[in-house]
């Protein structure tokens, strides 16, 4: 199993200095002819993801989590059109920044570069599979991607496709390295392989990635679980509210920014909750509320402790009444996952005051949380979303897969 992964590991550092290498032009054409690959093969990826469906199906996982591995044809014509606009992208690599004449002629600038190899640890979603390769392969890296066993045979079928378009525009294969194995052990040794990974990120459930930050030896840019918030301030637009918490929660219930929460005002909870609750209702989302709110609408469960910091990602959502926007806000900061928190209102000074003072890598106004996302921000596919606050925090896309060199031109300057 060491062998295994170090073998691995060898393969994708001596891969990650020819992707360095790459100029704009080869890696456009890779990415191109990749999405074709992918759609060309798009039957034979079905028929591998039925494999895994089946097996999911049998193990009786939630609907939620069936709804993330499973894919179709127009799920891998996205998949397609992903690496498409990666390849409309600007290249990040070799771009010079923040350059600067000192006073003994030097110039000195930073240029960015690749970050070298990067690996990831996901969960069930096959389209990281591609969406990864595709964000890192522009960026001039090379890639580990480690998936979970109950889509083996998805992201095998997907890594074919890649790997067949990398050789018809010869370009090296090894720039993807997939694990095959997905025992956790190779999940541990991944963790340490410091001498050939630069940096590690997970992409899963808060366990993944509690044992991803806790274990691994490499750095690790952590993508974080999606409590997400919407917060209904004393003058918000019920109609817009009722329309907004719609779609935050019921359009997909597994993904992280979908809203796990809302936080009401209380002089406006007569008017927002009924409504909030028949929609919720209507989509047969389960609630759960604090006395207030049960006490308006009886069918809703009473919520524990817990309730306020849970990720359900399933028909499930919180309601929490408070007494004013600053405690609306103490209660989002002390539950909050840092992902993405929204506010519905009309009054500016209140939008304003919410956007400055929650702590999160997005903080929406009379929007969506399930806005977001790499490809909804202008990035193409993300890698994920940070939520922690170096190197990169929010979707990630091409700039946060490089890093900086400084870049020194003199003429003949020595030091005294």
């Amino acid at each position: 199993m060491s062998n295994y992964m170090e073998v691995l590991g060898m393969s994708a550092k001596a891969a990650s200095r020819e992707a360095g290498k790459l100029g704009i032009n080869d890696k456009n054409r890779g990415l191109l002819t990749i999405a074709d690959e992918l759609v060309s093969q798009a039957q034979f990826i079905l028929e591998e993801n039925q494999k895994d469906m089946k097996a999911a199906k049998e193990k009786g996982v939630t609907t939620a989590l069936i709804d993330r591995l499973r894919l179709t044809e127009e799920r891998i014509a996205d998949i397609a059109h992903g690496l498409r606009v990666i390849a409309k992208l600007d290249d990040p690599v070799g771009k010079v920044e923040e350059m600067k004449v000192r006073p003994n002629g030097l110039r000195v600038g930073k240029m960015r570069v690749p970050l070298g190899v990067i690996g990831i640890i996901y969960e069930s979603r096959p389209n990281v599979t591609a969406d990864a390769f595709g964000l890192c392969f522009k960026a001039g890296n090379a890639v580990i991607l480690r998936g979970g066993s109950d889509a083996i045979h998805s992201n095998l079928a997907i890594t074919k496709a890649i790997k067949e378009g990398l050789r018809k525009e010869n370009l090296p294969e090894d720039i993807i390295q997939l694990v095959e194995d997905t025992s956790r052990e190779t999940a541990t040794k991944m963790m340490s392989l410091h001498e050939y990974i630069d940096v590690l990120i997970p992409r899963g459930g808060a366990s993944l990635i509690a044992s991803v930050v806790e274990n691994s030896t490499i750095p690790v840019i952590e993508t974080g679980t999606g409590n997400c918030h919407i917060y209904v301030d004393e003058y918000a637009d019920v109609g817009m509210a009722v329309s907004i918490i719609e779609n935050a929660k019921t359009q997909r219930l597994g993904v992280c920014n979908t809203c796990e929460s809302l936080v009401i005002h209380k002089d406006i909870l007569i008017d927002a909750l009924p409504p909030i609750a028949e929609m919720l209702k209507k989509h047969e989302v389960e609630i759960r509320g604090d006395e207030e709110v049960v006490a308006l609408v009886h069918e809703i469960i009473e919520a524990s402790d817990e309730d306020w910091g849970m990720e359900y990602l399933d028909s499930i959502i919180s309601i929490k009444t408070v007494d004013s926007l600053e405690e609306g806000i103490a209660h989002i900061n002390t539950y909050n996952s840092g992902h993405t928190e929204a506010i519905i209102t009309n009054n500016y000074h209140n939008a304003m005051k919410f956007q400055r003072e929650v702590d999160a890598a997005a903080v929406f106004i009379n929007a969506s949380t399930r806005f977001t996302d790499g490809f909804e921000f202008g990035f193409g596919a993300e890698i994920g979303i940070s939520t922690q606050k170096l190197h990169a925090r929010g979707p990630m896309g091409l700039t946060a897969l490089t890093t900086t060199k400084f870049i020194i031109f003199g003429d003949g300057q020595i030091r005294e």
